[in-house]
């Protein structure tokens, strides 16, 4: 089974830039015609303006993916441009502000939540009544963060929403399988990705509650480096197309064996 994307309609939030727009270009390259759903940026512009040069069909809606109307209309405006949605990327994220529990603000851990968790609730939500007909893959970016590491201190907002998308991905493939929708998690380790813009250290606070912890020789055992967005593109397309056809309610760790560690 090839992994083609041939008249299909890929939704990819996030899109404009690490892993989203890796993503979008590989799903475009291989016929696909993509959607970025991302807060409108020049980085989102510039992704756009790469997948067309290349013979690819990209449409840019301004998304802010904790905002139930926008996500609503994003994929509205999907079907009423594309016709149809066949594969849904929830990809868009942030880290969030990095301190300690006793530290953090509430409005501070409600942001980090509403972004990564009630985001993927809402997209995956809104892409359903019109995936049901035809069916299709939903992909929700998860981390290793929350379901196999625990020592990044000051993660608490970030590792929960994590490790709740893991969850919830896993209802909502049993939910869907009626509908032949397949839901599946990745869990990326360190991808070289622009997410540090919405990381937010509260350095001060970390270092007097910082435990010190001794890593083995080599933090990502696999070539001794981070990943790169365009592997976990890769996966994204085998996840997508129809060589995945019979897999659904599962986590794909892509991280070098980092979180083995």
């Amino acid at each position: 089974m090839t992994q083609n994307m041939e008249n299909k309609v890929a939704v990819i939030t996030g899109g404009g830039s690490g892993i989203g727009k890796a993503s979008a270009g590989l799903l475009a390259e291989k016929g696909a015609r993509v959607v970025l759903a991302d807060i409108s940026s020049d980085k989102t512009e510039q992704a756009k303006k790469k997948i067309e040069a290349a013979g690819g069909e990209a449409l840019i809606i301004e998304t802010d993916v904790s905002n139930p109307g926008d996500v609503q209309e994003c994929f509205q405006q999907t079907v009423d441009h594309f016709g149809r949605i066949d594969t849904v990327f929830a990809n868009a994220g942030i880290n969030g502000t990095i301190t300690p529990i006793e530290d953090m603000d509430e409005e501070d851990w409600d942001k980090t939540i509403n972004a990564n968790l009630k985001g993927t609730f809402l997209t995956v939500k809104y892409a359903v009544p019109h995936m049901k007909k035809n069916g299709g893959s939903i992909i929700i970016t998860s981390s290793i963060n929350g379901n196999r590491t625990f020592k990044n201190f000051g993660f608490s907002a970030y590792s929960s929403s994590k490790a709740g998308q893991m969850a919830f991905g896993k209802m909502a493939a049993l939910e869907l399988a009626k509908y032949n929708i397949r839901v599946n998690v990745i869990c990326p380790g360190g991808i070289e990705t622009n997410i540090g813009e919405n990381t937010h250290p509260e350095t001060d606070s970390l270092e007097k509650v910082k435990i010190p912890v001794e890593y083995p020789e080599g933090r990502q055992p696999l070539e001794h480096r981070p990943g790169k967005p365009e592997e976990v593109a890769d996966l994204i397309l085998f996840l997508a197309s129809d060589a995945s056809r019979h897999i659904t309610g599962t986590e794909l760790f892509i991280d070098g064996a980092e979180s083995l560690l």
